[in-house]
This record gives C-alpha cells, sequence and structure tokens, in this order.
C-alpha cells in the first residue's frame, strides 16, 4: 500500500488535509473543531459525533484546587485519565471520523482527600504539534498518530495507546507528551489499543493487526519492558482485531466480520473497513506460551469488548459486549459507526473437549466499556462494571434501527456475575456517562472492596463531574463529586494511575 494511503488508513480526516478539508496551523493552543452545530450543537443528526456530548472541546485547561461535593476518600492517591478523540484544526465536518479524532487525555490528581488539579492535553503527534504551533522533538514515527483510544499505566510510565499502526505515546505526570514509546527498541509493527497486564506473571500482553499483514500477531512484553515473543496467527481479509481475551493458559482472538477493503482505501476512504458476508465469524484459542490455534466458528456478530476472562476446566469462559450484526464501522455518510441494534453484555464458554461456543446473555441493557478489578485480569472474577450513556447508544443505532426504551437513560452499572443480578447507579437525564474504573482501596479484602471512578456531564453546570462511588454501597450516594472546569466528551477508555 502506498505511504500516502497507509496515512489515509491511519488518520482519517488528518490524512485529507493535504486535500484542503483542514485548515492550517493555527499557531495557538485554543484551536479545535468547528461542530456542524455549534459547541454544543443538537439539530444536525447527520454528524452525531460532533455535537452534544461528543462534541469536541476547544482549549487546553488547567485548573487547582478543583470544589468538591461530599469527600474524597484519603486512601485515593494518583491520578484517573481518559483517553478520546478531540479533532483538531476541522473546517469541513465530511473529512472527520470519530474514532480518528485527535487524542485528547483528561486527568484528575487526586491526593490526602483533595483534588489537585484537572489537565486535559492533546497527545502531541508531529500534526498536533504543527496545529499547535509547536516544534516535535525528534525524528517523526512511522504511521504518527494522536492515540486516542485508552491510556494505561506501565512500569511506571503512562502510555496513550491506539491500534493499528501507531507507536504508542508516553506521558509525563501532567499529561505533557515526552514522546514516542518503543518498549527500549523492541516493538516492530503495530501495537493495539487494548493491552491486557497480567500482574502475577509481570507480563503486558497485546494482539496487534494491520491493514496490509496476512496474519495478527501476539505480543508478550515481558518484566524488563521488551517486546519477549512474538507470535503469528494467520487471517485472511486483514480483520479489524479491537480488543482480545487472555487467561491464565490460554490468548483468545476474535475474527470478526469486519475487514480491511483496499479499493475503499485507495479511494480515500475515511475508515476502509468493512462489514464483509462472506467473512465468517469465529473465534481462535491459542496456548499462552505460543502454538497451534484452535478456531471455533460463531453466528456473526461484531465484537466489540472483553471485560476479562479465565479457565474453567476443559474450557474459556470470556465475558464481552457485543452489537448485533451487520456492524458499520465507517458509517457511511455520518462521522462515525452504525449499528442496527444496541450493545449488550455476553458471556461466551468455548468448550475447548467438544468443540463448541455457548453463548449466553448477562445483560440486554444498552451498555459499553466493561471493565474489571484489574489485579484480576486473566483470572475468575465475579464483579464487572459498565457504563449506559443514552447520547452513545442513539448515536451508534442506524437510522432503521429501533431503541429500546431504557437505551434513552444515563447509568453506571455493577454486575454480580455469580448471582446474575446487576445494580444500577442511575444519573438524570442529560449526565451522559463515561467509562466506571474500578479502584481497589487500599487494604481491600474482597474483589468489589474500592471505588468506582467515572467522568460525568453535569447538565446543571455544562461541565462534567469525577463521580466516586462505593463500590459496595454501588446504588448509594456518591462519595464525592469533583467538579471539572469544562466538559470531558463522551470518549473512550482510560486508568487509575495510583502513586508509587
Amino acid at each position: 500500500m502506498a505511504e500516502h494511503t497507509r496515512r489515509t488508513v491511519l488518520r482519517g480526516a488528518a490524512g485529507l488535509a493535504a486535500a484542503t478539508a483542514l485548515a492550517g496551523p493555527t499557531g495557538t493552543a485554543t484551536a479545535a473543531a468547528r461542530p456542524a452545530t455549534g459547541s454544543t450543537g443538537s439539530t444536525d443528526h447527520q454528524y452525531p459525533f460532533l455535537q452534544g456530548a461528543f462534541a469536541p472541546v476547544t482549549e487546553e485547561l488547567t485548573a487547582f484546587d478543583l470544589p468538591v461535593t461530599g469527600r474524597i476518600p484519603r486512601e485515593l492517591n494518583g491520578r484517573f485519565l481518559r483517553n478520546g478523540p478531540n479533532v483538531l484544526g476541522l473546517e469541513d465536518p465530511r473529512a472527520h471520523h470519530w474514532m480518528l479524532g485527535d487524542g485528547m487525555v483528561h486527568g484528575v490528581r487526586l491526593r490526602d482527600g483533595r483534588a489537585e488539579w484537572y489537565r486535559n492535553r492533546w497527545v502531541r503527534s508531529s500534526q498536533v504539534a504543527a496545529e499547535l504551533g509547536e516544534s516535535y522533538p525528534g525524528p517523526v514515527p512511522p504511521d504518527d498518530f494522536a492515540c486516542n483510544t485508552h491510556v494505561i499505566p506501565y512500569r511506571g510510565r503512562i502510555l496513550a495507546l491506539q491500534e493499528s499502526g501507531p507507536l504508542p505515546y508516553e506521558l509525563d505526570g501532567e499529561l505533557n507528551t515526552v514522546g514516542a514509546f518503543d518498549f527500549r527498541g523492541t516493538l516492530e509493527g503495530a501495537f493495539t489499543a487494548h493491552t491486557k497486564y497480567d500482574p502475577v506473571a509481570g507480563e503486558l500482553h497485546a494482539v496487534t493487526y494491520y491493514p496490509t499483514w496476512d496474519h495478527v500477531r501476539h505480543l508478550v512484553v515481558d518484566p524488563t519492558g521488551r517486546v519477549a515473543r512474538t507470535t503469528r496467527i494467520p487471517v485472511r481479509d486483514a480483520p479489524m482485531m479491537h480488543d482480545f481475551a487472555l487467561t491464565e493458559k490460554h490468548v483468545v482472538v476474535f475474527d470478526i466480520p469486519v475487514t480491511f477493503d483496499p479499493a475503499a482505501a485507495e479511494a480515500g476512504a475515511l475508515v476502509p473497513y468493512d462489514w464483509n458476508r462472506e467473512h465468517p465469524a469465529r473465534v481462535g484459542v491459542m496456548p499462552r506460551s505460543g502454538g497451534a490455534v484452535r478456531w471455533f466458528g460463531v453466528d456473526p456478530v461484531f465484537y466489540s469488548h472483553t471485560l476479562n476472562a479465565y479457565d474453567e476446566g476443559e474450557s474459556v469462559v470470556i465475558d464481552l459486549t457485543t452489537y448485533p450484526a451487520p456492524f458499520d464501522v465507517a458509517g457511511k455518510f455520518t462521522d462515525g459507526p452504525h449499528a442496527v441494534g444496541t450493545a449488550k453484555l455476553e458471556r461466551w464458554t468455548v468448550d475447548l473437549r467438544h468443540g463448541r461456543v455457548r453463548r449466553r446473555t448477562l445483560d440486554d441493557r444498552p451498555q459499553e466499556f466493561p471493565r474489571v478489578n484489574e489485579e484480576l485480569v486473566s483470572r475468575r472474577h465475579r464483579y464487572g462494571y459498565s457504563a449506559a450513556a443514552a447520547e452513545m447508544s442513539l448515536a451508534y443505532l442506524a437510522g432503521d434501527g429501533n431503541p429500546p426504551d431504557h437505551a434513552f437513560s444515563n447509568a453506571l452499572l455493577k454486575h454480580d456475575l455469580a448471582r446474575g443480578t446487576a445494580q444500577v447507579h442511575r444519573l438524570p437525564r442529560g449526565a451522559a456517562a463515561g467509562e466506571a474504573v474500578f479502584v481497589p482501596g487500599e487494604h481491600a479484602a474482597q474483589e468489589d472492596d474500592g471505588f468506582t471512578l467515572a467522568y460525568v456531564h453535569n447538565p446543571d453546570r455544562g461541565a462534567a463531574d469525577l463521580l466516586i462511588l462505593a463500590a459496595q454501597d454501588f446504588t448509594g450516594e456518591p462519595l464525592a463529586r469533583v467538579h471539572l472546569p469544562g466538559r470531558v466528551p463522551l470518549g473512550f477508555h482510560g486508568s487509575w494511575i495510583p502513586d508509587a
């Protein structure tokens, strides 16, 4: 694939800059997208990801000693960060796709019962630096992009992540961009937005894809911070693999019918991945130490995110969110993806002995971004956390979709997967909720002994609050609401970065 086409694939609207869709460098730190209907537009249904709760913010803010309603637990010492697309310099909404907006990380610093600061910062890729009138230090990495999907702690570092090509970007403790990060020179090719860190083994795992590969790769980063092992898994049609699952014994990959379309890429499509009815959906299970992959067919579905997975006898159990087929990643004639139904939480049990996959719905309420107590990644869990945001559900739903009534609600959910029940922390109309991240208590004795943190829009203030819930009193009053000075648009994923 030609380099100009590859950059179009990765950078979406940014790749069309040479075609006059985007403005030149602004020279200021306050330039941002101009939504189709203004900063919080609500009338142009054609661009749902540029308006309402998704509308990009227009400047980088720094605020100290944030006001708080309630009391912040003194044991919460660290940073709560979340990444998401916040397109910069956009003049024409037709040259935008939500998933490819420039990454912006939002963060709140908590210490000793105080909210010391809030910051939001664009990740400084070479193009973002140019748009802001700043210099870019050093050589520009290949497939450069302002990583917009996740932000994680890794061995004392903070890494912003993106899939299918770009290197991670390292940030400092005040969210300034340090530079591209390649795991001590050992990362070759693409990385992922969804790593799995096994705290027992001290290993960071990734499954990576790239549009010109005839395979995907399972990477293992060892405790020294180097990519120690790469296993290539042959696949056809270059499928999108946004997430995967990890157990103590296995790596699980999801080969779904969203595949790369070279003709669309050559034509300059913002996201040249299409629903491919000729591509069978299947689940692959591979020994974690490497080796042959066993494939199991499933009915067509769009697999979204893994909550967690674990081994159970001769089976592998995966809790995950899915959308019904077909799923349009490119979102024809809009700036984002389209689905024919809302996401739900499922359990897939891969029976390795009898060679079959059993699917069961755990919760059919519209929800996304499932999370688990990170100390249990790859091991049996009981609890999971997810978010229901009305604007998220409705923005994803295709025009001919029929949303259930509860698609119009905002809530945070706590799932008790042993009892098959869920607790719902309901939020007001207009209070769009982002991903809910669980933080273990300082002396936690039980899996759910800790806190759940999420950014939630406060419609009364027109700005965001950091909501802190006691996970064992999930439906009760929040322990604290930290009042931020600006909006946090609906975005993707984040992490709690504890103090060392």
